[in-house]
């Protein structure tokens, strides 16, 4: 039965890494390589991921600096970021390209805070949901004779308390990314 909890354990914890995954792509008014992520260059006719074919640092706080392995590569790489959803011009110098995050007004800093605690909001559903399949698969057992009465007490406990780590954790991730959302 604790392979029950285990498997379930493992899902609550793929929904936390999937609440920082998307967080991640929330700007905060400072410069993250993980911004870049999701964005895909037509390289040769295919699609490939900019951070597959470019270095991407952050040379300062608030600017990304892309620099292809491919020189030839740079036009299609601004073409790309500049048909992206990122909202940010490209600077190109011939070798690299700097994008300048800009400071963030304190009306679109409260829209993000409420967006990271949507987000939140829908790994904590995620979790729960988790955890009501473990419940439904702990009482499942028991209904066949693999589980005692107590032995699914003691289990819907342990299942309870993985649950309630799982929410706190989530809770961690957002207070800290809306602490760097708030103060920028």
């Amino acid at each position: 039965m604790d392979k029950i909890l285990e498997a379930h354990q493992a899902k609550m914890t793929k929904a936390e890494e999937v609440l920082q995954r998307e967080l991640g792509n929330i700007r905060a008014g400072r410069a993250n390589a993980s911004l870049l992520n999701r964005i895909n260059v037509e390289y040769y006719g295919v699609p490939t991921p900019l951070n597959q074919m470019a270095q991407i640092s952050v040379p300062e706080a608030r600017v990304l600096l892309v620099t292809p392995y491919d020189k030839s590569s740079l036009k299609d790489v601004e073409h790309a970021l500049l048909a992206s959803d990122l909202g940010l011009t490209p600077a190109n110098d011939g070798t690299a390209i700097r994008l300048v995050i800009p400071q963030l007004t304190e009306e679109r800093r409260k829209e993000l805070a409420k967006e990271v605690k949507a987000t939140s909001e829908k790994a904590k559903v995620a979790v729960r949901n988790v955890r009501r399949d473990m419940m439904d698969a702990l009482k499942k057992a028991q209904k066949n004779g693999d589980l005692t009465e107590d032995d699914l007490r003691d289990l819907e406990n342990q299942a309870q308390k993985l649950t309630d780590a799982s929410i706190k954790n989530i809770e961690a991730i957002t207070a800290d990314k809306e602490k760097e959302v708030l103060q920028g």
